[in-house]
């Protein structure tokens, strides 16, 4: 069974679809800025959902028990995962949260056992209790050390623990920040990198000869320097990596 919420409708109230169980696929048009409390518990036919845009606040157990759903697309306008939001989801196999959101409420997605990755933005900083318990399956999630998390955030989750374990961390949570800091000297370095090749395109395009004693006398400005000067000003040491990268 396949449902069409029509155009005009703000909020999808509490219970709405409670226990819908042959509901296999909804509609939800754009203005709904509401999906409330327990709106499609145990809709377990439910196989994939997209939330417009202009959605703020996933209620508490919105799509708790949805067995089948595998696909979920949450917009950007999404501040709060409520509590319990996507509990038992256990067909729930990768969700993207938007950089909007702030809170992942406790149990949020509690028992959702195929999780293998997910991703969370900067911008959260409170991750409840349990809110990933029992996800067995995950094993890509970086976290900032800045995020608060809950009492038992990660029990359970088997794949984390021996990744822990593995790098000899105490923690799941060790391990994620460790992750965290890993991807920033990464990026850090990458960027480094970029500057380095702009700056030797640059070099490289520059006028020579008499063009560019020219150039340089109508601009008013020291001559570019030459390629064997440019190189002489770059560690030795990275000369390798760079020319990997260009």
């Amino acid at each position: 069974m396949a449902i069409t919420i029509p155009i005009g409708v703000t909020k999808i109230g509490e219970y709405a679809f409670d226990g819908c169980s042959s509901l296999t696929a909804i509609t939800i048009p754009d203005g709904v800025m509401t999906i409330g409390t327990w709106a499609f518990w145990g809709c377990s036919s439910l196989t994939a959902i997209t939330i417009p845009d202009g959605v703020t606040i996933i209620g508490r157990g919105a799509f708790d028990r949805c067995s089948s759903l595998t696909a979920i697309t949450i917009p950007d306008s999404v501040t709060e995962i409520s509590e319990g939001a996507f509990r038992d989801c256990s067909a729930l196999t990768a969700i993207t949260i938007p950089d909007g959101v702030t809170t992942i409420g406790v149990r949020a997605f509690r028992g959702c056992s195929s999780l293998t990755a997910i991703t969370i933005p900067d911008g959260v900083t409170t991750i409840g209790k349990w809110a990933f318990r029992d996800c067995s399956a995950l094993t890509k999630l970086i976290l900032s050390p800045k995020v608060f998390t809950g009492a038992n955030c990660f029990l359970n989750c088997t794949a984390l623990i021996a990744a822990a374990a593995d790098k000899n961390m105490p923690t799941v949570e060790a391990l994620l920040h460790y992750r965290w800091h890993r991807n920033v000297a990464v990026i850090e370095r990458v960027n480094a990198l970029l500057c380095l090749k702009g700056t030797w395109d640059h070099v490289e395009n520059q006028p020579s000869g008499p063009d560019g004693l020219k150039q340089k006398k109508m601009d008013g400005v020291e001559a570019p320097l030459k390629t064997t000067e440019a190189r002489d000003k770059i560690p030795k040491v990275l000369w390798r990596v760079i020319l990997e990268f260009l």
